[in-house]
């Protein structure tokens, strides 16, 4: 694997932590970012007491500054092991799910956030599940371990089950697979996610999008290995990138409300453009 990637993000809402991180915080105390003045009664710290405020309190009450603390976060990473995920073409789409999480792991630990990595087919892969750590060796192990993990699942609902193995707090939680599932399913995910910060990062080998013109095309469908051939023609192709993007609507439509809106990766890894993504509002 080639040396990973520095990537940004920017985690939505407010995140819980006893410890001091790189990230805005639920939390109020006595240090950090500047954030509001309240009586001295609802925060009694003697230490920040605002006196120009409190002498201009037409009450008399004694006013303290409050201060925005920084957390650290914990980011996940739910890798797609399905069969799917083996599909080669204009690139291997598995490898760029590898670079994604070995970027992950890397910026996540730099900057000192937690970084865990969950493997999922039909159900969630114990040789795969690292948990959530700030060790840096530790996290590019996990992402490098990918490179040996099986990918013949025959289905994705693993990660229902994975959303569960998150716990009940708040978890930054990027979702990589190329998302081939029935709508039912990416539906019933999204909602099990939903209590986190999550986006899809939709993997797409471009060779999918925009098929020739014209030849014959055998396609074989990894998870269940039977062959098709089609005479590929200018129609044919219309109606296959027509699909392809309903398909992307499909996927963006059942986000909404619940999930961050999805990120389509074609071919590479491209670290500017996906921070940028990931740092937008």
């Amino acid at each position: 694997m080639n040396a990973p990637a520095d990537i940004l993000y920017r985690p939505r809402g407010r995140f819980r932590s006893r410890q001091a991180g790189a990230h805005p915080s639920s939390e109020v105390g006595g240090f950090g970012v500047f954030r509001d003045q309240t009586p001295f009664l609802r925060h009694p710290d003697a230490r920040r007491i605002d006196i120009r405020a409190t002498l201009r309190d037409p009450f008399g009450a004694t006013i303290v500054r409050r201060f925005e603390q920084r957390s650290p976060v914990d980011v996940y990473a739910i890798v797609d092991l399905s069969a799917s995920m083996s599909c080669i073409g204009a690139s291997r789409k598995f490898d760029l799910a590898r670079d994604i999480c070995a970027a992950l792991a890397f910026s996540a630990t730099r900057i000192g956030d937690r970084f865990g990595l969950l493997g999922c087919d039909d159900r969630v892969r114990p040789d795969v599940h690292t948990p959530a750590t700030r060790s840096r060796a530790v996290a590019l192990r996990a992402a490098d371990r990918l490179a040996d993990a099986r990918r013949d699942g025959a289905g994705a609902r693993g990660f229902v089950d994975a959303a569960a193995m998150l716990g009940a707090s708040r978890r930054l939680a990027l979702l990589i697979s190329d998302f081939r599932w029935p709508a039912s399913l990416i539906d019933r995910v999204f909602d099990s996610f939903a209590p986190h910060d999550t986006i899809p990062l939709v993997l797409v080998d471009s060779m999918e999008e925009t098929p020739p013109e014209w030849g014959l095309a055998e396609l074989t469908d990894a998870e269940t290995n039977r062959r098709r051939v089609f005479v590929m023609r200018p129609r044919l192709r219309g109606q296959w990138i027509e699909r392809e993007r309903d398909r992307r609507a499909m996927i963006a439509r059942l986000a909404a409300n619940r999930v961050r809106p999805p990120i389509v990766l074609r071919d590479a890894l491209d670290p500017v453009e996906l921070s940028r993504r990931l740092t937008a509002a």
